[in-house]
């Protein structure tokens, strides 16, 4: 029998799949009576899940993280697909792993040795002192692969955040000649190091969330705390002291890459390279978002995606 991928489920439909869980919580409803909600993901998105009249042995049953099968009824509801299950049980003997990788190892280790190379291609001598300084760190390479851009919103799956800064890279390289005053140098490395706080922020093996330091900090402030350790450490190596000034260009493109006060930068943008990967930054995740929406619509047949709270609109699916 073929998968149920969560992006293919109609409303009404049966369901009995195993899907990945996370963020379970064992909640009240305004009679008072129990009920479990969770998220259900599989590599082709995620869905609320929940089980009425259930109670703390079921909460009990599984953990953040495990693969659980689960037996119900889809349900199209407020504009998105849900799992109303009659059964969850933890199910760790029928998981095809391939089932929950967005992205192949090998489509990774790709991603990765793009990356290296044009991080290796940076003229600057100091910065690709301090890139060499990052991609000989196996630890952070390879968290690398795993970590994704977002819990939600956009490269939501293992190995995203790498996907979204080689994509970054590409489009800093093709831009960037345009823009004379643009340091290109000084852009790819920004566009390295703009997320790389997620690293820390997040938690993504298996399931994803935000660690507690993620919570507490945030992942702006992890990523600046990153790179001044990576400064350390090049200097430590190095005769050469690590220019203040460019030290804090690259700070400042990490704290002001969300553009806005609003959105969680402490600063705005205030150099052109610290402004154009805003705008890189925000195009792709855009895209990102717009592409994983029309993906997982509950109305195939419709011209239209249902409305979307996050983004504030609709989206129009043109034919293909």
């Amino acid at each position: 029998m073929a998968r149920q991928f969560v992006n293919q489920l109609t409303d009404g439909q049966t369901v009995d799949e195993v899907f990945l869980a996370s963020e379970k919580q064992l909640r009240p409803n305004r009679a008072g009576n129990l009920y479990l909600q969770l998220r259900c993901s599989d590599k082709s998105g995620s869905m609320t899940c929940m089980m009425w009249n259930a109670d703390q042995r079921h909460y009990d049953s599984f953990e953040n993280g495990d693969y659980v099968r689960v037996q119900g009824t889809a349900q199209f509801y407020n504009g998105n697909m849900q799992l109303l299950a009659k059964g969850i049980r933890k199910s760790p003997d029928e998981v095809d792993l391939a089932d929950f990788q967005a992205r192949s190892m090998a489509e990774l280790d790709r991603l990765a040795s793009e990356l290296a190379g044009k991080l290796r291609a940076i003229k600057n001598y100091h910065l690709r002192n301090l890139a060499e300084c990052f991609l000989v760190d196996d630890e952070i390479m390879g968290r690398m692969r795993q970590a994704p851009a977002g819990v939600k919103n956009h490269h939501a799956y293992a190995g995203g955040l790498l996907e979204h800064v080689v994509t970054l890279t590409n489009l800093a390289l093709a831009v960037a000649p345009l823009y004379p005053e643009v340091d290109s140098d000084v852009l790819v490395f920004g566009v390295f190091l703009h997320d790389i706080g997620k690293l820390e922020e997040l938690t993504y093996t298996p399931d994803l969330g935000y660690s507690d330091a993620g919570q507490l900090l945030g992942h702006i402030v992890q990523g600046v705390m990153l790179l001044d350790k990576k400064i350390a450490e090049v200097q430590k190596q190095s005769d050469d002291p690590f220019p203040e000034e460019l030290a804090l260009q690259l700070r400042h493109m990490i704290v002001s890459h969300h553009g806005d006060l609003e959105f969680g930068s402490p600063r705005v943008p205030m150099t052109y390279e610290a402004l154009l990967l805003h705008h890189l930054d925000n195009m792709d995740a855009k895209i990102a978002s717009f592409r994983q929406i029309i993906a997982d619509d509950v109305n195939p047949s419709s011209r239209w995606t249902t409305y979307n709270p996050a983004l504030g609109r609709k989206i129009y699916k043109p034919t293909t």
